[in-house]
């Protein structure tokens, strides 16, 4: 008996090469025999039916595990593509991935699919499930791969393959009857899938090409027990409530028109917001050192070539013609940014040199992935460039996490950190993406922050620290980036005389805090449900004058309020009390003033808080001091 030396999970086992991952689970391991999914060997993500031949390491993968979650959900694709195969045998069948929070599978029929068939699918799913199939792996020649697909009359399989050497190993996956082209990896068997469900359905082009036919996708998730699956539908429910672009419409804050798909409309009250948002950042800015620019939004194609965007962005872009020359509108702020800084001559005592900008800028999206304001063509980023001497490097990129962490904090997100490397379209040497890696790795250990690395998810010119937010009902949203750069001080030839009277290469940091004021604003609609703190709210406060006779001391206390910049609402409808209350809840309005004979006989208001209700009676000036109170804590 030949014994091979592995280490799994940290512990170092001999065993008899030749065994599957699975036999050593239920040897070693029989605690992880009913969690483990798929597992890692010697890096690479495999079925437990795998044989061990060699020494490694290898890691046990559950749900908890991201590869192992893929590997569930893929397998639940594979189990709605043989129902609808059972049910519907004239399908034919493109792909079915995992994806964040559950999979699809894309089919062409000639007859449409309904929601309405979904319980008929999910009834047979269920029966797939039950008969506990096991999930083998097949691996055959190219030739051999096509021949099968052509007998099983599966064309969108075939185009799969065109590209694939002709010596490459095609693999496919067996449950039952059902046989589906597949690179793996998949759990053991379909009774491992314990709880599902098929949540919407979608159009979808056959390679995401819109000269390709239309196909049916089917969307679902499933999770390895019911209690997790009722988490998730609660969430989907309570996200479908708090959509932006419906409260949106429903609160007067943006509209989305046909005639500039893409391009939001911001209403009285979205400018509101908007402005506040603003006013934050410039104030908090302005505390730490920042100095406001603004750069043109048109420039000359020739500086897009010099930093770099024309090779590694210009599908993204958008382009004009001006006096037989071309320019190009610009998708980032940064080159403009390098054009301001090199007017001046600097010095190292001007360092560091911090520049902000609120840039429009415009990038060109597939009409098929434009979602409200969380993926537009134009948006105004809140960008800043910090110019400064690498041995400031450290500091900067601490100081912008501080920022961050502020502003996230002012509105209630908690959030997690994602360091992205290198991409594969990217400049510069290995050398100097390896230092700007290490310098953003350094600072987030300095701060304790744990974080995931993302390989090859980096900006063009640099590595980034991404931060994601966690709203209210779980969601994240990635926003605030920090992005160091020694590419572009190198392309523009920056320069700053140093101590010893030379001409010295500056670092440079980009980042943002909101991302995109349009994409935050959208966040917080959902984030908040519409309902925005007292002193983010569009409108803070309503008077209701209980009938027409009340209107004068209605329009008095309206009055007064106005001129302590509270922003109020009068509604002068000659309509019964509890129908304006209930208008002014459905317009989330956090304070609701309700006027009447004993109100105006007193000089006093009756206040209603949108959330708690009745407050009582309330001095004018009283009530004034608590919104002002509020406002001032960001409560």
């Amino acid at each position: 008996m030949e014994l091979i030396r592995v280490k799994v999970d940290g512990i170092e086992r001999e065993i008899e090469k030749g065994i599957t991952v699975f036999d050593l689970i239920k040897m070693c391991f029989p605690d992880k025999k009913k969690t483990a999914l798929v597992a890692e060997v010697n890096g690479v993500v495999v079925d437990l039916s795998t044989k061990l031949n060699r020494d490694g390491e290898i890691k046990i993968l559950t749900f908890e595990d991201e590869e192992g979650k893929r590997a569930y959900r893929h397998s639940t694709s594979h189990v709605l593509a043989q129902a609808v195969k059972r049910l519907y045998p004239e399908t034919k069948l493109a792909i079915g991935p995992a994806i964040e929070d559950g999979f699809y599978y894309d089919f062409d029929r000639d007859e449409s699919f309904s929601t309405e068939d979904f319980q008929k699918i999910e009834k047979e799913m269920k029966k797939i499930i039950e008969e506990n199939l096991p999930i083998e792996r097949i691996e055959v020649t190219k030739e051999d791969a096509i021949e099968l697909l052509r007998k099983m009359g599966e064309p969108y399989k075939i185009e799969l393959l065109e590209n694939l050497p002709e010596d490459a190993t095609i693999s496919f996956y067996r449950q039952g009857e059902f046989i589906d082209l597949c690179a793996g990896p998949h759990v053991p068997s379909t009774g491992y899938i314990k709880a599902f469900k098929l949540t919407s359905l979608a159009g979808a082009y056959w390679k995401g090409d819109e000269k390709n036919k239309m196909l049916q996708r089917i969307y679902g998730t499933s999770f390895p027990d019911k209690k997790q699956l009722e988490e998730y539908i609660f969430r989907i429910e309570e996200a479908k409530k708090r959509d932006h672009r419906k409260l949106g419409k429903e609160l007067g804050i943006f509209s989305l028109h046909e005639e500039g798909p893409g391009f939001p409309f911001f209403h009285p009250k979205g400018m509101v917001l908007w402005n506040l948002l603003i006013d934050f950042w410039r104030r908090e800015h302005k505390k730490r050192g920042y100095q406001e620019i603004k750069t043109p939004i048109i420039l000359n194609e020739e500086l897009w070539k010099r930093s770099g965007h024309w090779d590694h962005y210009k599908k993204n872009m958008y382009f004009t013609t001006i006096d037989e020359q071309g320019f190009a509108i610009k998708p980032m702020n940064c080159p403009g940014g390098m054009l301001l800084y090199k007017t001046d001559v600097h010095s190292y005592k001007e360092l560091p040199l911090k520049l902000a900008e609120l840039g429009i800028v415009h990038r060109h999206e597939l009409s098929g992935v434009l979602h409200g304001l969380l993926r537009v063509r134009c948006f105004t980023q809140d960008d800043a460039h910090i110019f400064m001497m690498p041995s400031q490097i450290e500091d900067e990129i601490l100081g912008v996490i501080d920022l961050v962490d502020y502003f996230y904090k002012v509105f209630g997100f908690e959030y997690h950190v994602e360091l992205s490397t290198r991409p594969e379209n990217s400049m510069g040497s290995d050398e100097l993406w390896e230092k700007a890696t290490n310098a953003l790795k350094g600072a987030l250990e300095k701060k304790g922050l744990n974080y995931k690395i993302n390989e090859g998810d980096g900006a063009f010119y640099g590595p980034k620290i991404d931060f994601h937010l966690k709203d209210s009902i779980g969601r994240t949203w990635q926003c605030g980036t920090i992005q160091l750069d020694f590419m572009m001080p190198e392309r523009f030839d920056l320069n700053y005389i140093g101590p010893d009277g030379e001409k010295h290469r500056p670092v440079m940091i980009h980042r943002v805090v909101f991302g995109s004021i349009e994409r935050f604003i959208g966040i917080l609609i959902e984030h908040y449900a519409g309902a925005f703190p007292v002193w983010l709210s569009p409108v803070q406060v309503r008077v209701l004058p209980i009938s027409e006779k009340y209107l004068e001391y209605a329009r008095k206390v309206k009055e007064i309020l106005d001129e302590h910049d509270i922003r109020v609402e009068l509604d002068e409808r000659n309509e019964k009390i509890g129908y304006k209350i209930r208008e002014a809840q459905l317009q989330k309005i956090p304070y609701m003033i309700i006027v009447g004979e004993k109100e105006e006989s007193s000089n006093t208001i009756s206040v209603r808080n949108r959330e708690k209700g009745d407050l009582g009676n309330y001095t004018i000036e009283n009530f004034i001091n608590e919104v002002k109170e509020k406002v001032k804590n960001k409560q």
